[in-house]
């Protein structure tokens, strides 16, 4: 889902108007897309254009096809989805008739085709992406990058031989909201970082992936075969092929749908693209005990270099989606599609607490002596206060659409994406070893050395 899909201009008033009321002015700015611009820009040649094809059309290939239509010289050639009826439901997200087939190989075995956009569960992005790359195709592969800590380093390594850019498809990476939440923190306006709190709450059967099966559904159009290609066999079975975020042989459960949004955009805004150093997760499947491997509910704390952040999401409770930032000198809060910095006091104040229990006269002389050794500011100066900022975003702003023409901006000038492999990499392990401590019910280590997760 895009930022910005469910802000108003009622509640993003409303969220302004309560940081007024807490005692804080709110300066409020509605942000400005850069792809708004680009609409209106002179057509791009037929040269400078970026042929592409989508390798999977569910939902989320949809958005991306739908988001590719805002993109200036971006092409969608073919389509490609091992379920017959999404090859119709690709061209009416895309707006128009395009080849389709269920094999990929098919597409990535054109020479007029110069990139792959991937939308297939998390078990097929280690061989489709090596596959595209040895093509000679860029990608761009939806999150998490990998399915297991070995396949992101595979996809590392298939792009780099190949020379290819590959983009992970976290979309938060180029919201224009948290660029900037990136500016303020790069500022120094936060101070020292020490906690980072990051949540996303739903509460529906389609937030926990209990998604309806089309009616029709069969083998008789769906490669079942195929999908079980890097993953166990079994006999055919539509609730996993529909809701497979749901099991461990095809995806990572909440980790790998909504912790890598929170983790994704906690790297980008505080410029710390590495790993996390250690993991503990607790949490438990209360609600959807419907046959699925994965909880309903988890909470990680994780060890950063300089700071620790706590990720927590919750299939019980809609409660949206939240990422603070708590410094020595000010707050930055980002709930849904709203940011507002607000700044600490943290001028010198005199004790006014432990003094208590001092007699009157050692306490008159602690305040007469502080006073000497701070004196008041000017008068001016003592009235200026910094204020709260409040940002938020166009009523229809999507963050999908600004990453997708980062990809292709990337394909055509040949620099390094804005979500490389080795970003993705760093909060995929994270999705990770979230998952590997909530199982083994274990804190558990990133060892860099071994480029494994251990638990001692």
């Amino acid at each position: 889902m895009g930022v910005g899909r469910r802000v108003t201009r009622r509640n993003f008033l409303g969220l302004t108007a309560k940081a007024a009321a807490a005692g804080v002015a709110a300066r409020a700015t509605v942000l400005e897309p850069a792809w708004l611009k680009a609409q209106t820009s002179a057509p791009v040649a037929p040269s400078d254009r970026v042929r592409f094809v989508a390798i999977g059309t569910g939902t989320r290939g949809c958005d991306l096809l739908e988001a590719s239509q805002h993109i200036p010289g971006a092409e969608c050639v073919a389509i490609c989805d091992l379920y017959e009826a999404r090859h119709q439901a690709g061209q009416e997200a895309l707006g128009r008739s395009v080849p389709t087939t269920g094999h990929y190989q098919e597409l990535l075995d054109r020479k007029d085709v110069d990139a792959v956009l991937i939308a297939v569960p998390d078990h097929q992005h280690r061989r489709i992406v090596a596959d595209a790359c040895a093509a000679g195709k860029d990608v761009y592969c939806e999150k998490p990058m990998s399915h297991t800590v070995e396949d992101g380093f595979a996809m590392i390594a298939a792009a780099e031989k190949g020379n290819r850019i590959l983009q992970i498809g976290s979309q938060r990476v180029s919201s224009i909201l948290y660029a900037k939440a990136r500016e303020i923190v790069s500022a120094g306006k936060l101070g020292q970082l020490t906690l980072v709190d990051a949540s996303w709450g739903r509460n529906s059967a389609s937030g926990a992936w209990v998604y309806p099966i089309p009616p029709g559904a069969s083998e008789a159009n769906i490669d079942w075969k195929t999908f079980l290609e890097d993953a166990p066999n079994r006999p055919f079975d539509p609730v996993r092929f529909f809701r497979w975020r749901c099991f461990d042989d095809y995806g990572e459960g909440l980790a790998g749908d909504l912790f890598v949004h929170l983790l994704s955009g906690m790297q980008v805004i505080t410029g710390v693209n590495t790993y996390p150093s250690r993991a503990y997760s607790t949490g438990g499947l209360f609600r959807f005990k419907d046959g699925r491997d994965f909880p309903d509910m988890i909470c990680t704390l994780y060890d950063y270099p300089d700071f620790r952040a706590s990720i927590h999401c919750n299939l019980n409770n809609d409660s949206g989606e939240h990422l603070a930032f708590y410094g020595t000198k000010g707050t930055l809060v980002i709930q849904d599609s709203t940011l507002t910095y607000t700044p600490q006091d943290d001028s010198p104040q005199a004790e006014n607490y432990s003094i208590g229990g001092w007699p009157k006269k050692l306490r008159e002389e602690y305040l007469e002596q502080w006073q000497r050794e701070h004196p008041p500011a000017a008068p001016l100066a003592s009235v200026v206060a910094e204020t709260a900022e409040s940002y938020t975003v166009p009523e229809h702003y999507n963050d999908t659409v600004d990453h997708e023409a980062n990809f292709f901006a990337s394909v055509r000038s040949r620099k390094a994406p804005v979500e490389d492999g080795h970003f993705g990499n760093h909060t995929a392990i994270g999705c990770h070893m979230a998952n590997a401590s909530y199982f083994k019910r274990v804190a558990v280590n990133w060892d860099d050395a071994k480029r494994s997760i251990r638990t001692t």
